[in-house]
């Protein structure tokens, strides 16, 4: 019973240390959306310079990291070690790749001199210098929550191959899907905001 009420205990404070990570994105949002209603022409001007392969292609791998996820949880329940450990590890693949995929196309931006306060910026139009401000800032942010839920599962990783996360103790798993599955969800929105802008 007692270890019933600690596996709910732990699901609660993740439900709500996610809360607090909706606030924090949801806060850059809302200021998105006051600068993009100053600014819309700039912004719109912004997004026809991001490359809409690279969010396309970091959306879906992060759809398919999400399903993974989801697939180790349903497997950890059943018992299914092996299948456990392979979803979690081309979960981490497809974090692996989208992190790469970001450092390519920031670094691309930056060699073209594209970057907060940079010379070319501050030559051009207020609102595109503010643009890619919330574009390195948020979308920086986001990558550093990949990271963050990347080692949250490998830790979780570690604990099922040795045996301290199993079908009947399988919380910190769950909370990690749980992360996970928000920092993709978050991403499903910066998508639109910079990729897609209209």
């Amino acid at each position: 019973m007692s270890s019933h009420a600690d596996e709910s205990g732990k699901k609660m404070g993740m439900w709500l240390f996610l809360y607090t990570e909706i606030i924090l994105f949801g806060g850059l949002f809302v200021l998105y959306a006051v600068y993009f209603s100053r600014y819309t022409s700039d912004f719109i001007e912004g997004g026809k310079g991001l490359s809409l392969i690279f969010g396309v292609v970091n959306t879906i791998i992060l759809l398919i990291s999400s399903f993974a996820v989801a697939a180790a949880i349903t497997a950890i329940q059943r018992g299914q070690k092996k299948i456990v450990l392979s979803a979690i590890a081309g979960c981490l693949g497809c974090g692996a790749i989208f992190l790469v995929n970001k450092y390519f196309e920031w670094g691309h931006k930056i060699a073209l001199g594209i970057y907060p306060n940079s010379d070319r910026l501050l030559d051009g139009p207020d609102g595109l210098n503010m643009f890619f401000g919330l574009y390195y800032i948020i979308t920086g942010l986001h990558g550093l929550h990949i990271v963050i839920g990347m080692t949250f599962l490998a830790v979780s990783f570690g604990f099922v191959l040795v045996g301290r996360v199993t079908a009947k103790r399988f919380a910190l798993l769950e909370n990690a899907g749980l992360y996970w599955h928000l920092v993709d969800l978050i991403w499903i929105f910066i998508f639109p905001l910079f990729y897609l802008v209209v």
